[in-house]
Formats: C-alpha cells, sequence, structure tokens
C-alpha cells in the first residue's frame, strides 16, 4: 500500500542539540530533496542507489541554509517501504525549520505523528505489534522495557500467533467444512485432537495473559510501597534510595501526609517508590486522608516495604504487621527493620519466618544494597531473563483475555458435545481477536488510536 502524499517531519525532537534529523518519505521523497539540496559534485539524488550517503548544502535560492549529509533509501528497503531521504543538519531550531519549510514549498507534507511507522505497517515492513514495540523503544527509560520492546520489535510474538492462528485454522475450516454435509451427519474433524489443540492453545494465550502483570510493571516501574507508623524513617529510607533530600524529614509525627513518588534503577530495573503517610491513630483530618491513601497504595503495590523501628518495643512492630498484613493481596511484603545502628534485635514472630526480614540504618546508609537485591528477587526476573515472552501492552492484554475466553468456551463445548456450528464461531472468535494483536485483523478507528500516541517523527 504506497501512499499518494509525500510526508516529512523532525526525526529527533524538538530540542536542541548538535545534529538534527529530518525525515522524507515517499514517492517524491528523493525528487523534492534533491529540489533544495546542492551536492558536492555531479552526482544528483535521483541518479543514485539506495543505501547512499550524500554531502552538501540545502539552499533556499541563493542563500545556503546548512551544509548537510542526506541519506538516499529506495523503496521496498527503507523503514517504510518507500522512497526516503534522511537529512542531517545542525540542530539549530531555525534550521530545522528552515528545511523543514522548503520541503513543504517543493510538494512534501507534514508528518502525522507515528505516520512513519503507519506506513511502515501498512507497506508490510512490520505487523502493528511490531509497529507497538517501536513506540515502547523510544519511551524505554530501563533496561527491562528495553529489553521487552526489542523482543517485540523482532517478531518473536507475532510468529507466536501467527503459529496458533494456523494450527486453529485447519481445524475451524474442517468444522465448517460439516456443516456443509450436515444432513450426512460426516465429522471431519477429530474432536479427540482438537481438544488436545485447544488446550494446548489454552494454556499458551493463559501464560501470555498472566504475563501482562509482571509486563506492565517493568514497563512503567514496579511499584513499592514504603509503609510503617510515623517516624519509622520512610522518608529517610526513600531519600536513601535516591540519593537526595526528596522527602521532608522531621522528628514530628505525621510530617508526610500526602504520597510522594520517585524513581530509581536497579540492575537495569525501574522501581517507582512511593513514601506513603505513617500509619497511625489521630485526629487530624488531614492525616488521616492520608493515611487512607497508604492503604490504597498497598493495592497498587507490587512490592510493600513494612518499616519497622528496631528502637521501639517488639509489639509495636508486631501491631503494623498485623495491620499491613490484612490489607495485602498478592503484593510481596518485605520487612525492613530501620535504625539497627541504635538497636540490634532480631524480630521474634512465627509469622516473619515466611517472610524476607532485612535490617538497615536508613540515616547512615547501611543495608540499602542488601535492600536493593531483595527487591531484585521479588521482581520476578526469571522470565525476562529466559527467551519466554512478555506482554506488557494493554491493548494486547486484552485481546489475549478475549481470545482465551473464547478457546474455554470452546473447550467446554467440546466437552458437552455441542454442536459444529456453536464450536467454529468459538474458534473463530479466538482467532479475531489473535489477530487483532498482530493487525491481521484491524479497523481504522483501532489504528488511529494507536499511532495518536507516537511521536512526530516516528
Amino acid at each position: 500500500m504506497i501512499q499518494d502524499n509525500t510526508i516529512c517531519a523532525i526525526a529527533t525532537g524538538s530540542s536542541t542539540g548538535a545534529i538534527s534529523l529530518i525525515r522524507v518519505s515517499g514517492a517524491q521523497a528523493i525528487s523534492i530533496t534533491e529540489r533544495i539540496f546542492t551536492p558536492v559534485g555531479k552526482k544528483k539524488l535521483n541518479d543514485s542507489n539506495g543505501y547512499s550517503l550524500h554531502f552538501g548544502k540545502i539552499k533556499n535560492g541563493a542563500e545556503i541554509v546548512d551544509e548537510v549529509l542526506i541519506s538516499v533509501f529506495r523503496n521496498p528497503k527503507s523503514f517504510t517501504g518507500e522512497d526516503m531521504c534522511e537529512i542531517s543538519c545542525h540542530g539549530s531550531s531555525y534550521i530545522q525549520q528552515q528545511i523543514i519549510q522548503l520541503l513543504i514549498e517543493n510538494g512534501a507534507s507534514m508528518a502525522q505523528p507515528g505516520e512513519f511507522t503507519q506506513r511502515a505497517f501498512f507497506n508490510g515492513k512490520m505487523d502493528l505489534s511490531q509497529a507497538e514495540a517501536v513506540a515502547d523503544l523510544i519511551a524505554a527509560n530501563s533496561r527491562a522495557a528495553h529489553k521487552m520492546a526489542m523482543d517485540q520489535m523482532r517478531g518473536g510474538f507475532a510468529k507466536e500467533l501467527a503459529g496458533l492462528r494456523g494450527e486453529l485454522l485447519e481445524f475451524a475450516a474442517m468444522i465448517e467444512l460439516e456443516l456443509d454435509f450436515a444432513e450426512e451427519e460426516v465429522e471431519f474433524a477429530d474432536r479427540a485432537q482438537l481438544t488436545n489443540l485447544a488446550t494446548r492453545v489454552e494454556k499458551h494465550i493463559a501464560s501470555l495473559a498472566h504475563s501482562f502483570q509482571l509486563g506492565n510493571a517493568l514497563k512503567n516501574g514496579i511499584p513499592v510501597a514504603i509503609v510503617g507508623e510515623t517516624n519509622v524513617g520512610k522518608s529517610t529510607l526513600l531519600n536513601a534510595f535516591l540519593k537526595e533530600e526528596k522527602a521532608i524529614v522531621s522528628d514530628i509525627h505525621g510530617t508526610t501526609r500526602d504520597v510522594i513518588e520517585d524513581t530509581i534503577h536497579v540492575s537495569g530495573v525501574e522501581f517507582r517508590f512511593i513514601d506513603t503517610a505513617g500509619i497511625r491513630k489521630t485526629d487530624d483530618t488531614i492525616e488521616n486522608l492520608g493515611i487512607e491513601r497508604t492503604f490504597q497504595q498497598i493495592k497498587k503495590a507490587s512490592i510493600v516495604l513494612l518499616l519497622v523501628d528496631l528502637s521501639k518495643p517488639s509489639h509495636t512492630w508486631f501491631t503494623q504487621f498485623d495491620r499491613v498484613k490484612e490489607a495485602i493481596e498478592n503484593q510481596h511484603l518485605i520487612i525492613v527493620g530501620n535504625k539497627a545502628d541504635q538497636f540490634d534485635a532480631t524480630p521474634q514472630k512465627p509469622e516473619f519466618e515466611n517472610y524476607d526480614v532485612v535490617f538497615i540504618s536508613a540515616k547512615n546508609n547501611e543495608g540499602i544494597d542488601v535492600l536493593e537485591q531483595k527487591l531484585l528477587k521479588h521482581a520476578n526476573l526469571d522470565r525476562l531473563e529466559s527467551d519466554s515472552l512478555i506482554v506488557s501492552n494493554a491493548r494486547h492484554y486484552e485481546a489475549l483475555v478475549r481470545a482465551l475466553e473464547a478457546i474455554r468456551r470452546a473447550l467446554d463445548g467440546l466437552a458437552n458435545g455441542i454442536t459444529g456450528d456453536f464450536l467454529a464461531q468459538d474458534i473463530r472468535e479466538c482467532m479475531h481477536y489473535l489477530g487483532e494483536i498482530t493487525g491481521t485483523i484491524s479497523t481504522d478507528e483501532m489504528l488511529g488510536f494507536i499511532f495518536k500516541n507516537f511521536c512526530i517523527g516516528k
């Protein structure tokens, strides 16, 4: 699918830098660029081969705008599958805008957000899941997020889904063939084999859908709630992690009345720390609102750090432990004994045996490295380090859930001897939702929603 118009945009963002790159793509990309370019030498851009680099000047009439390098790509061997030029110029915003204006005056139009990647999708250079991975790769701010985006861009996800759809398609066709011979009661699709296939597909889809919780956390930062009573050192611990005075530290009870968030990277994984209001009984309305938010954050967190003050009597530790334990569901709980420099003791309670216990001095920055390793342990990174695919896109997760519902209906139907027409419908529905992920099945509305969130120039 080749678009009629030629588009252009700055691909390196709006900030000033040493170098900027401007993309031009479309049937007239090379000829439009040539109209404003004077090469050093006699060879014109129109006469050049793909994958060639040219030095010269961008001119506005007789005026020299900039000295540039232009990369030429011939279709279909380009990012978009169309003829493309990429202009490397100096990073001045004035120069960038002058070149864009010249390209538009000579027949190009401004690209919409994500339009270069959208053309790559339309022209078969990548499937929809790979196109979305481009945006994830640009936004990746940790090693984990980068790895997930790269795995998806390489097409492994699409290949797995295509394999599942292919197997289901064969059986769906056989079942629908049976419908043409309904009066003769002929069975073309072996129900035992179909049950085995549906069971395997259901297990595979369920595994992918289940990975979304990890993928979403790694992509956006694993949420870690720091909780405990007032003055146990929660804000001091947050500052120790961040290595800066982000949260106010005071001996006055109830200093932190709202949620404070910030992120750190540990071994390439982003953790999103949430410093919460101290848990205690108080008549202060504002402080009580903060405490209520503390328990809301516990529900949202993947990991909960319960901070206890080792210099206080042990019954205070156990009281906080019991309250927090009631609030957590599937979250990982780490008990952190703070102020170890003031009091050397080990909490003694049977329930503690099921949890990691770490002793630190947040004020003296002692034991923080040990606590970071515990965080990595509970981040469930085994799947990330393996070759298993991890789903991090909410749209993919929703489609997988619907595909899972459909294949489970098919399994129930097979177990209960449902008629072929209903069975075929469930299998087709499962295939439909798997196809939505890669763009095999797509709508203009869905494509518009996806690509509008891309940056211009990509």
